[in-house]
């Protein structure tokens, strides 16, 4: 039987899981996935992706399908999860579910995982490519 953890509220949640990881900013993730270094994935609801926009070349997943799809050894996993070494930057809308999203990538050995910090908005703000 697991011994029961104390309660935590979401900020120290989300200030324990982003120890575990460097996240990323807007230019540098960009930067990365134009070298083919990393795979953006898109995990916001299709409301806000239809509302804002996409990122051109981003992997859309939707956040409940996240770790099935990026599970390399899952059976429900997309080409683009070639190993436990692939780069994956996580996108959210403002930056906070991205990063519990990356801590669970992680969990499941992709150690490589991080999240984008602020999200879409960041990258929009940051004057990044955005398609309708």
């Amino acid at each position: 039987m697991s011994e029961r953890r104390p309660p935590v509220g979401i900020d120290d949640l989300l200030e324990q899981v982003r120890r575990g990881y460097e996240r990323v900013a807007p230019d540098e993730a960009f930067a990365a996935a134009r070298a083919g270094e990393a795979l953006l994935v898109d995990i916001r609801y299709a409301a806000l992706r239809g509302r804002d926009g996409l990122i051109p070349g981003a992997l859309v997943v939707e956040r409940n399908e996240l770790e099935w799809r990026l599970d390399p050894w899952g059976s429900h996993r997309l080409p683009q999860a070639t190993g436990h070494d692939l780069r994956v930057v996580v996108i959210c809308n403002e930056g906070y579910a991205s990063s519990l999203a990356a801590a669970s990538l992680h969990q499941l050995g992709l150690h490589r995982a991080t999240d984008l910090i602020g999200g879409f908005q960041a990258w929009r703000t940051a004057g990044l490519p955005v398609t309708p």
